[in-house]
């Protein structure tokens, strides 16, 4: 007797166990560093909260790495529940065709209030499908700033009362920055996206027809305007002089202005946590320069980070959990505290104002400039740049850049030939997605 009661209790614990037993959710990043540890913050607050769900956040390598491997992984059935893909990589999961579940889908199908219009218009635009249906989930949404280190134009007799805000005034700035000594004025991070495609948008001008390919497939590259012709001179004219100093492909030249190497950079607004905790300096974040004879500008720059894709092929619960997740992610005060610590934007207007109420912008000037340059009024030449093969553009801008930095290349024919090559690929995309 006292044996069937035991076995009897031990079944019923089983039992119980298994139906509380919590459902996975793997989740593919490419988030490294003190953004690694945010993200992984960010999966322990979220299952310490309820028990029904658990998030695994698995660091994939970098976003093109990640993307790789997801791809790979869908095609051997054991693709991730969630990716998080970078924006350059939009159109590719758009067009692919039974791969993703659309995020408007998922929410609704597990019962939540799902409105795109409660976004920042500039971000749930890019994510849109031309169809009217919202693919993908902001998450980490950045746009391109200006950094600034204070403790070296002061040094170098510049007054930081105001921030240079044209490329004039950038110019005379880097030239006083090289007569004090400094041996990196300007610099920047990114140069395609900060130097050509946000450039482009901030000077209200496209730099693809199709409204920058968020109207249809068959856009084609126009990077040899006369705007962008003049400005990658201008540029290529201070890289001559000393005063522009290219340091590499990427993110890499962060690390050039925390280290206090560079006193000026143009990258992403989502260096805000790397530059808060390891810079010796007092610095500040201002809006990107602009042409001051050029209509329209500054108009608005253009959304960067990446977004969170959900894999089809999964069970309904894991769906559940994922919708879950979003959900979470979703709460103004969980998009405001991930805002202030990372850099990132507040990907919705609730978040947005929630932060403006609690003060932190007027503690910390300047960390509200990325919110700012985004929810300006956008045109259909400034709504944001999705291209088909982006991965591979960007690749190209690089290499023709830095034939003009090196003084090998005129500014004229590397952006001619941005544009020649880039239409190439973007003629394979359009006809391989047909």
């Amino acid at each position: 007797m006292y044996l069937k009661k035991t076995l009897l209790l031990f079944v019923l614990a089983f039992s119980c166990a298994l139906g509380h037993a919590e459902t996975e959710i793997i989740w593919w990043h490419s988030m490294s560093g003190a953004l690694g540890d945010w993200v992984n913050d960010i999966a322990k607050d979220f299952n310490a909260n309820q028990k029904d769900y658990k998030i695994v956040p698995v660091f994939k390598g970098s976003y093109d790495e990640a993307m790789t491997a997801a791809i790979a992984a869908f095609r051997a059935g054991n693709a991730p529940n969630i990716l998080q893909v970078f924006e350059v990589g939009t159109s590719t999961m758009m067009s692919s065709k039974g791969v993703v579940v659309p995020v408007d889908k998922l929410m609704r199908d597990a019962g939540y209030k799902f409105d795109p219009k409660s976004y920042v218009p500039a971000i749930s635009g890019y994510y849109t499908a031309p169809s009217g249906q919202m693919m993908s989930f902001p998450f980490n949404s950045s746009t391109t700033v200006m950094w600034v280190n204070l403790d070296a134009l002061k040094a170098a007799g510049i007054s930081t009362d105001k921030l240079p805000q044209t490329w004039p005034e950038i110019a005379l700035v880097a030239g006083k920055l090289k007569a004090s000594g400094h041996t990196c004025p300007v610099t920047t991070s990114w140069q395609g996206w900060t130097q050509l495609e946000s450039f482009s948008t901030w000077h209200n001008s496209e730099f693809a027809t199709k409204g920058n390919g968020l109207l249809g497939m068959d856009a084609r590259l126009v990077s040899n305007s006369p705007l962008l012709i003049r400005h990658i001179e201008n540029l290529a004219n201070m890289s001559q002089q000393g005063l522009f100093v290219y340091k590499g492909r990427g993110n890499s030249p962060d690390a050039n202005f925390i280290s206090g190497e560079c006193a000026i950079t143009f990258g992403s607004s989502s260096i805000y946590a790397g530059v808060s905790k390891n810079a010796k300096f007092k610095f500040a974040v201002g809006t990107l320069p602009y042409y001051p004879d050029v209509p329209g500008a500054p108009q608005n720059t253009v959304i960067g980070g990446a977004s969170l894709w959900t894999f089809a092929g999964k069970k309904p619960e894991e769906y559940k959990g994922v919708a879950s997740f979003f959900n979470y992610l979703s709460s103004p005060a969980v998009q405001s505290a991930n805002h202030k610590r990372t850099g990132y934007l507040p990907v919705t207007l609730a978040a947005f104002k929630l932060t403006d109420e609690s003060g932190f912008y007027k503690q910390n000037p300047g960390t509200d400039v990325a919110v700012n340059q985004m929810i300006r009024k956008t045109t259909d030449k400034s709504r944001g740049i999705r291209l088909g093969n982006y991965v591979q553009i960007r690749s190209i801008e690089d290499e023709e850049l830095e034939q003009v930095w090196a003084g090998k290349k005129s500014a004229k024919d590397a952006l001619e030939n941005i544009a020649k090559r880039g239409n190439e690929l973007l003629d394979k995309f359009e006809k391989a997605n047909k």
